[in-house]
């Protein structure tokens, strides 16, 4: 869990500072197209807002292996990187003009919630006492 922790962080963590930094480029990446809208783009910096400070949380649990919040924690991550999934391939069935990097962000995000469900599979809660 260690390293699906501090890897999960990483990855957020970059992810959370592009958006927090060009919201619009990165969405453009992903989407093929720039956002238009100035409450768009505050809304790209907030998501990256959430991305870091999700990435922050992996990074301080990742040594803290077998306790409960670290376990929720990865329960958590599974849930967003599925979201993400579902999100970005409706994104990029439905769009006709996708960004380059959607596809490998399906696949990342469809990797990361599979190791995540290995993690919480391999690592069942403690018994109640």
């Amino acid at each position: 869990m260690k390293i699906l922790l501090a890897t999960t962080a990483g990855i957020e963590e970059a992810a959370g500072l592009a958006l927090g930094c060009c919201p619009s480029f990165v969405v453009a990446l992903l989407l093929g197209s720039p956002l238009a809208a100035s409450a768009a783009v505050a809304l790209g910096r907030l998501t990256g807002a959430a991305l870091l400070a999700l990435g922050v949380a992996c990074w301080l649990a990742r040594g803290d292996e077998p306790s409960s919040a670290a376990r929720g924690l990865v329960g958590a991550m599974l849930v967003y990187n599925l979201g993400a999934v579902v999100i970005l391939g409706t994104a990029g069935l439905g769009s006709k003009p996708v960004g380059v990097a959607l596809w490998p962000a399906v696949i990342l995000h469809a990797a990361m919630a599979a190791w995540c469900l290995r993690s919480r599979l391999r690592n069942p809660a403690p018994a109640a006492k």
